[in-house]
């Protein structure tokens, strides 16, 4: 049966987590985790591993050169690259609010990436 180590993230103590499977990639068993969440971010990263994407757009006539933004939700692992490639390429209008949509369905998850910043317009004279 293969074990997976790794090391848990879903709070500060960092433990240290071994997660056997069967040969179908069933999780078996997670042994190390001091809580609960330990023993489900194990189920979880063996058999579909997520992460939430930061980053900063750049932002159009806004008294700083970028806001920054995160994806709502997790987002598959795998669609990482693309959805900062998407990231990369955006660009939003000043005013922005913390919480406003910036891209929608980024790298076809169907989760947005949204501003988590407040961006002022540049005051016109």
């Amino acid at each position: 049966m293969p074990v997976v180590e790794l090391t848990c993230i879903s709070c500060p103590l960092g433990c240290p987590l071994k997660v056997e499977t069967d040969s179908s990639g069933k999780v078996l068993k997670v042994t190390g985790n001091t809580c609960k969440r330990g023993e489900e971010y194990g189920k979880k990263e063996v058999t579909n591993p997520t992460r939430t994407v930061t980053s900063t757009v750049r932002l159009l006539g806004g008294t700083a050169p970028v806001v920054s933004v995160r994806t709502q939700t997790d987002i598959p692992k795998e669609k990482i690259f693309q959805c900062m490639e998407e990231i990369r390429k955006a660009a939003a209008e000043a005013p922005v609010r913390i919480g406003d949509v910036i891209l929608e369905n980024v790298a076809g998850t169907g989760v947005s990436v949204v501003a988590t910043a407040n961006a002022e317009r540049i005051a016109e004279e």
